[in-house]
């Protein structure tokens, strides 16, 4: 069951899927109990739903007659779904060499390469460094696309939070 339902504090419209006890908007946040809920439609067909509350919104904007020139939230589904471009076809058509994108793509620093974020590959540095120097943290990171200068300030405010030591040059983890 698919209810569109509103709200009176914001006038937000929305659907429910099922009958709960209580709903929220999601705009405003009001919780009322699903029975006090303005409901403009109750039906088992979600496009049916769908389409009331689009109606709905097209009418609060003026624009009910060229909503209803529209086709069904189905029908253009459809269309989307047959006339979808892949990535090869998208770059051809648009005078990209695809290869040479592909290529491109690989030799990005960031790519295959890189497991993580900035902030994870250095902490990953210091799991599996034993002891490492700064200059080492950097270099591991740097094989990974990490910058240098993004490494000792990642280091400097680990060490700052607590959360590695420093000691005569070699951190860990704490």
């Amino acid at each position: 069951m698919y209810a569109v339902v509103g709200c009176s504090e914001c006038s937000h419209l929305w659907l429910i899927e099922g009958r709960s006890e209580t709903t929220q908007c999601p705009r405003c946040g009001s919780r009322k109990a699903y029975e006090k809920r303005k409901k403009f439609v109750e039906t088992d067909d979600a496009d049916e739903a769908r389409e009331v509350r689009a109606s709905m919104l097209a009418n609060r904007q003026g624009e009910g007659e060229t909503f209803a020139e529209l086709d069904s939230f189905a029908a253009l589904e459809d269309d989307v779904a047959d006339g979808v471009v892949d990535d090869e076809e998208y770059l051809d058509e648009s005078g990209l060499d695809v290869d040479e994108v592909a290529d491109a793509g690989e030799r990005d620093p960031r790519g295959p390469n890189r497991s993580g974020s900035k902030k994870e590959i250095v902490e990953a540095a210091l799991a599996d460094l034993d002891r490492p120097t700064e200059d080492e943290i950097v270099e591991y990171a740097s094989e990974r696309g990490v910058s240098a200068a993004y490494v000792r300030n990642a280091l400097e405010k680990l060490t700052r939070r607590g959360a590695v030591s420093e000691s005569r040059g070699r951190y860990r983890r704490l």
